[in-house]
């Protein structure tokens, strides 16, 4: 609350208590306080104690931030994700959270909203605050300012996208692998048109669990014509449920049986539109998504989708970005996962 002046004027807010104010209140020169704060054990019991109690009664907080920034370091780590509106990335920042916490550091959120843009001043601003490390779903996992941003000291983890050479230490889960278990499991039902919806096709993950699930299908001796795309704008809910619509107009002689979704929130927006426009889902549409998020399970039919280790792959992010500030024998690693597919009620007819 602001003050009000002996003059009448209105005074800015109390300064916070310094080292000299700690002190001065203690009795004591300004090296016994840094000896109190940093080396206690050089200090008798007893001055510690008349300089603890003078901390509290000033209500002295320690500005921890400039003194590891004086030390050329901080305490802190980074994750920059690519859309926190996704779950599956917020399950990625807990493991980042989980590793970050047992190793003593703090952890800075940043959301890129899928935006080059944003992830550039975020990546600057980083800088700048002197993290340890910035782990990244990058927009573009190709893009020159994360090569940058190591140049200048920095070590960066690229996280559920990997990269054409082994500059970064990156960990991803196999998606064309993924993709083949989701059109496998639809094969095996007996499903033979089946739409893959997804997109843009900048996205490097849409991309590969296309190519897995058009393997998948050659495999089975299915011709190409098999994969019906479906295009979206993006990966949301509200995409899929576009998707929804336009899989419903199709004549029903030519109309998929099947949908194999690039995510969750693809499919669960899927999911909506056919439970609105009638379609019965698995009898008419089966549906497989990916990622295995927590709403998959809890959906209104329980969705068929392709498990990611999301807790995981941010913890085992965070160990590589540690090991690559702290070591200087650090070898990059390329982390790969392999996804599991879980079968529910979305793909199995009672």
């Amino acid at each position: 609350m602001a003050r009000v002046g002996d003059e009448g004027g209105t005074a800015g807010p109390a300064r916070s208590a310094g080292v000299k104010d700690v002190a001065a209140r203690a009795g004591v020169s300004l090296g016994t306080v840094s000896n109190v704060l940093n080396r206690p054990d050089r200090v008798s019991a007893r001055t510690r104690e008349r300089v603890e109690q003078a901390m509290a009664e000033l209500g002295f907080v320690r500005n921890e931030s400039a003194r590891l920034l004086r030390a050329g370091r901080s305490s802190t780590l980074a994750y920059v994700m690519l859309d926190a509106t996704n779950p599956f990335f917020t399950d990625v920042a807990q493991g980042i959270e989980r590793a970050a916490e047992q190793a003593d550091l703090s952890l800075f959120l940043c959301n890129s909203d899928q935006s080059a843009e944003r992830e550039r001043v975020y990546l600057t601003r980083l800088q700048e605050q002197r993290v340890q490390g910035v782990l990244i779903t990058p927009v573009d996992p190709d893009e020159p300012l994360l090569d940058e941003v190591v140049r200048q000291g920095t070590p960066v983890v690229i996280v559920d996208r990997v990269r054409d050479v082994d500059s970064h230490c990156s960990v991803a889960v196999d998606d064309v692998l993924g993709g083949r278990l989701a059109i496998e499991h639809l094969v095996d039902l007996g499903h033979q048109r089946i739409a893959f919806v997804g997109g843009p096709e900048r996205i490097g993950q849409v991309r590969d669990r296309r190519r897995g699930a058009q393997a998948a299908l050659a495999d089975a001796g299915l011709p190409a014509d098999a994969l019906v795309e479906v295009r979206t704008e993006a990966l949301t809910v509200s995409e899929g449920r576009n998707a929804g619509e336009r899989i419903a107009g199709m004549p029903s002689a030519t109309r998929p049986t099947a949908a194999f979704c690039a995510n969750d929130l693809v499919a669960l927006g899927l999911l909506q539109s056919c439970v609105g426009l009638g379609l019965r889902v698995p009898d008419d549409l089966a549906i497989v998504g990916f990622d295995d998020i927590e709403f998959a399970a809890a959906a209104a039919v329980p969705l068929t989708s392709v498990r990611q280790p999301r807790g995981q792959l941010g913890r085992r992010a965070t160990e590589l970005l540690l090991d690559e500030a702290t070591n200087p024998d650090h070898r990059h690693e390329q982390v790969l996962f392999t996804p599991e597919l879980v079968a529910r009620a979305s793909t199995r007819r009672s």
